[in-house]
């Protein structure tokens, strides 16, 4: 039996499952403090005799195993979790096999494992909830270098009709600053949510979304765009996507039909955790 954490910003899930990506039992968590909420997690899992644990964790994140802080949450502006040392942690009180990524890395492996980009050697899997992320996988593996990628920080040029300062405490006015879940609130005084009916407001989140498409089209080539998270539940923002991306492209380079290449996730909202079991599968063998 494999165990399974996707670790986000406002919620744990924590699973039980095998390697075929069948989840036997879960259980959330909310994500408030490490002393509040680890011991719910160690409760979880103490109850199954699990052979390794994959977490799939909101970053930033040092995944350089060299490194002494390998396994550690670190810059995060989430309170209480900055430089929590989380497989150490882990690892102490279960004494498995820990696989450690980005949580939209995890989704990315679930997906190219048994979802929307099953049968391809990449895919590129983007959150689009209370902050931007995304997770790439290339030539068939999870992309890693320095760090983990952090392409939810890009830069993107304003919409004329939008002065809104952006949210981003590092940045303002990033991709994340501009089109995440609490900017869109921020913005217009509304949860997205209530909002579903003011097509103004997804016009211009798929203004944005097409522009970081743009750059991850051009500089990763993935054969599968697909996008999750709070915000994608509105259909809307695809048509949007749809609209600017070949404008924004402009014929530079051929695209696929746009429909069946940037879509929703074949795991739903299971693709964190099924890929946190194929995390920890990976690190069992």
């Amino acid at each position: 039996m494999l165990g399974a954490i996707e670790a986000g910003g406002t919620k744990f899930v924590c699973a039980v499952g095998d390697a075929k990506g069948t989840i036997q039992e879960r259980i959330q968590i909310p994500t408030t403090v490490p002393e509040e909420t680890m011991p719910r997690v160690v409760e979880f899992f103490k109850k199954y005799d699990v052979e390794a644990i994959g977490i799939g964790s909101f970053g930033p994140i040092d995944v350089n195993q060299e490194s002494p802080t390998y396994g550690s949450i670190t810059s995060t502006p989430k309170q209480g979790w900055r430089d929590y040392p989380f497989v150490q942690t882990l690892k102490e009180l279960f004494g498995v096999p820990i696989g450690f990524n980005t949580d939209v890395n995890a989704a990315a492996l679930g997906e190219a494992s048994l979802g929307a980009a099953k049968g391809l050697d990449s895919c590129l899997y983007i959150t689009v909830g209370t902050g931007i992320g995304a997770g790439a996988f290339v030539q068939g593996k999870l992309l890693q270098g320095l760090s983990h990628p952090e392409m939810g920080h890009i830069l993107v040029r304003r919409h004329p009709d939008d002065k809104y300062e952006g949210k981003c405490p590092y940045h303002h006015d990033c991709l994340e600053g501009l089109a995440a879940g609490p900017a869109i609130e921020a913005r217009w005084g509304e949860k997205g949510m209530h909002l579903v009916n003011r097509p103004e407001v997804w016009d211009m989140e798929g203004f944005y979304l097409a522009q970081a498409l743009m750059h991850y089209i051009l500089i990763l080539s993935p054969k599968r765009i697909i996008l999750g998270g709070g915000v994608m539940h509105q259909p809307q923002v695809f048509t949007a996507i749809y609209h600017y991306l070949p404008k924004l492209i402009h014929g530079y380079v051929t695209l696929p039909e746009l429909s069946s290449y940037i879509v929703g996730p074949g795991l739903g909202d299971d693709a964190g955790v099924v890929g946190a079991l194929m995390l920890a599968n990976i690190a069992n063998t």
